[in-house]
């Protein structure tokens, strides 16, 4: 699991220009995000958050809002974010999968989800999954992420 104030690196597989891409997708949706109250966390997950993504790895990030609908049923926040064209659309149970594509063919997918979703009494085996497969902190004001990380 790699912390917030761990930086990025990425493996050497990886061009110059898709690790700076990368880097700046995540910052602009984090720095995006901070902006906003209904925003409680915003956690980096897959590949990316442990270090280890590939030419064509996905940027994956679990964004938690207390206003589900405002990011589900209007795309403008992710043109906002130049997310790029949605291309699926999928519900995963307490998470809702917004997955985008850049120009560059870059996949950007949010994931979005209620505070519930990061609960520790129990942890939910789905949110377990997810956050032992490397996880991020980006956005956590209320310090809800950092419990789940300290309980998984």
């Amino acid at each position: 699991m790699v912390r917030d104030d761990q930086a990025a690196s990425f493996p050497a597989a990886l061009s110059p220009e898709r690790i700076a891409e990368i880097a700046e997708v995540i910052g602009r949706v984090t720095r995006w995000a901070r902006g906003r109250e209904d925003i409680v966390g915003l956690l980096l997950v897959g590949s990316c958050a442990r270090n280890a993504a590939r030419p064509d790895s996905d940027i994956d990030i679990v964004l938690l809002t207390t206003d589900e609908s405002r990011y589900l049923l209007d795309d403008a926040w992710a043109m906002e974010l130049g997310l790029g064209e949605l291309i699926r659309a999928q519900s995963w149970g307490a998470i809702t999968e917004r997955r985008y594509s850049t120009a560059s063919g870059l996949e950007v997918e949010m994931g979005i989800g209620s505070p519930t979703w990061a609960k520790i009494d129990p942890v939910d085996p789905g949110t377990q999954r997810v956050v032992t497969d490397g996880a991020r902190l980006l956005h956590d004001p209320a310090g809800i992420l950092a419990d789940l990380l300290a309980s998984c």
